[in-house]
C-alpha cells in the first residue's frame, strides 16, 4: 500500500461489475445528474451491456427489470445482475414505469415489440437497426413515427476518439468537411459515422460497391483466442456513398473486423483545409505554413498515479476536446458511448436536452446500408429513394 496520498475529489464508493473491488466515481465537485431508470427487454449479450452500465453507474441509471419471455433466461438476469425479470410489459408496468425500455431483440421481432410500447405511451431506445428491411421500415415509420418516442442506440459516434475528431471537424479546424472514410464497423453504422463527419442530412446517397476477397489471420472471435495463426478467406467491402453536394463517404469493412485486431478501425475526415486521419490533425497555420497536431488521451492510472486506470479526457493542442463524465467507472470506449446515449436518452425524456437518435436516422442509415448490401452483390450503382421519414426534421423526430 503505498502511502502517497490520493487528494480528494468528491469521491463515492461502488463496484463495477458483480464480484469486482468497489472503485471511486470521482465527480471532481460536478453535480450529479438526476438518475435515468429503464426497462430492458431481450437477454441477449447486448442487453448485457445495458445491465452492466446500471450496475457500474448507480448513481446515474437503474433497470426497473427486464422482459424476457422464457423463465430460465430469466432466472439467469436475477441471479446473476439482482435485477427483477418479468415475462410481459404488463406485469413489468404494473410495478413500475420506467422513464423509457431499452428493446434489444432479434430484427424480426423489433418492430413489433416498438409498437407495443408505443400503443402504451412508452419511449423506446430500439438496437440497431429498427426494422430488418425496406418494408418494414416504412410500416414501422407509418406506424409509430408521428409518435415521435423512439430513439435509435446508435453509440458510434460517441465513442471517445470518435467523438473528439468530430468536434474538430464540426469546429471548422479542416475547413468544410468533405469526405469521411470509415474502415471500422459495418453498414448502418458506418453510415451513422459518415453523416456525423460530413453534417449530411436524410438526403438520397448513390452507392457504388465491390467485394475483394483476400487471406487473413483471423485470430479472435466474439468465443475467445482461436490459437490458429492459418489465413483464410476473408471477404472485404469497399463501396463509395454520393452524399450530393460534394461530399462523399468511403465504406471500407473486412469480415469479422470488429474483432480481428490485424484490421485496426480508421476514421479519416478530409476538409477544405485540411485532414483528420485518426489521431493525426493536418490543417494550414498560415498560407504557406502546413502543420501537423495530435489528439492525445489522457489516462489516469499509469506510472505513480494512483487514481486507477481510466480515460479522463482527450486533448489537441492543449484544449479539452472530449471529457469522460463517467470517469471512474473504468469502463472501455463502447460503454462509455453507449453510457453517454443512456445519459442523453434521460436527458432528453426529462427536456434536458436534444433526442440522442431520432428514429428517422436509424432508418435512414439503414437503408443506405441495404444500398450497400445491394450494390454490392448486383455490381450496379445503387440510389436511395426519398422515403417518409427524409421529411422528418433531424431535431425532434
Amino acid at each position: 500500500m503505498s502511502d502517497r496520498a490520493v487528494p480528494d475529489q468528491s469521491v463515492s464508493v461502488r463496484s463495477v461489475s458483480p464480484g469486482t473491488v468497489p472503485v471511486a466515481t470521482r465527480t471532481k465537485g460536478l453535480p450529479t445528474p438526476p438518475l435515468t431508470t429503464y426497462a430492458i427487454v431481450g437477454s441477449g449479450w447486448r442487453s448485457s451491456v445495458f445491465l452492466r452500465l446500471a450496475y457500474a453507474l448507480p448513481e446515474r441509471f437503474r433497470v426497473t427489470g427486464v422482459v424476457t419471455r422464457r423463465a430460465e433466461p430469466g432466472a439467469e438476469v436475477e441471479a446473476s445482475w439482482g435485477v427483477p425479470t418479468y415475462r410481459s410489459f404488463d406485469d413489468l408496468l404494473a410495478v413500475e414505469r420506467p422513464d423509457f425500455v431499452v428493446v434489444s431483440v432479434p430484427w424480426a421481432v423489433t418492430p413489433e415489440l416498438t409498437r407495443e410500447l408505443v400503443a402504451r405511451g412508452i419511449p423506446v431506445l430500439s438496437e440497431t437497426p429498427p426494422a430488418p428491411d425496406l418494408d418494414g421500415m416504412r410500416s414501422l415509420w407509418a406506424d409509430v413515427g408521428a409518435s415521435r418516442l423512439v430513439q435509435i442506440a446508435e453509440q458510434y459516434e460517441l465513442l471517445p476518439s470518435n467523438a473528439a475528431r468530430l468536434t474538430l471537424a464540426r469546429d471548422g479546424v479542416i475547413g468544410t468537411p468533405t469526405g469521411a472514410h470509415v474502415s471500422s464497423t459495418h453498414l448502418y453504422h458506418a453510415v451513422a459515422l459518415m453523416r456525423a463527419a460530413l453534417g449530411v442530412g436524410l438526403e438520397p446517397a448513390t452507392v457504388v460497391s465491390h467485394a475483394f476477397t483476400a487471406p487473413l489471420v483471423d485470430p479472435i472471435t466474439p468465443a475467445g483466442w482461436t490459437q490458429d495463426s492459418t489465413p483464410k478467406d476473408a471477404r472485404s467491402i469497399l463501396s463509395t456513398i454520393d452524399f450530393g453536394a460534394g461530399r462523399t463517404g468511403v465504406y471500407d469493412f473486412t469480415d469479422n473486423q470488429w474483432w480481428n485486431p490485424l484490421r485496426p478501425d480508421h476514421l479519416r475526415i478530409r476538409g477544405s483545409a485540411g485532414e483528420i486521419d485518426d489521431d493525426d490533425v493536418v490543417r494550414l497555420a498560415d498560407p504557406v505554413t502546413p502543420v501537423i497536431s495530435r489528439l492525445e488521451r489522457a489516462m489516469s492510472g499509469q506510472g505513480m498515479n494512483y487514481e486507477g486506470l481510466d480515460l479522463t479526457h482527450v486533448s489537441f493542442d492543449g484544449r479539452v476536446v472530449f471529457r469522460n463524465e463517467f470517469e471512474g467507472a473504468r469502463l472501455m470506449d463502447d460503454d462509455i458511448a453507449v453510457a453517454t446515449l443512456l445519459a442523453r436518452m434521460g436527458a432528453w425524456i426529462r427536456e434536458d436536452g436534444a433526442p440522442p437518435y431520432p428514429l428517422a436516422q436509424g432508418l435512414h442509415d439503414h437503408q443506405i446500408g441495404l444500398a450497400i448490401d445491394e450494390a454490392t452483390a448486383s455490381g450496379l450503382p445503387v440510389t436511395t429513394t426519398r422515403e417518409p421519414w427524409a421529411l422528418a426534421d433531424r431535431t425532434d423526430s
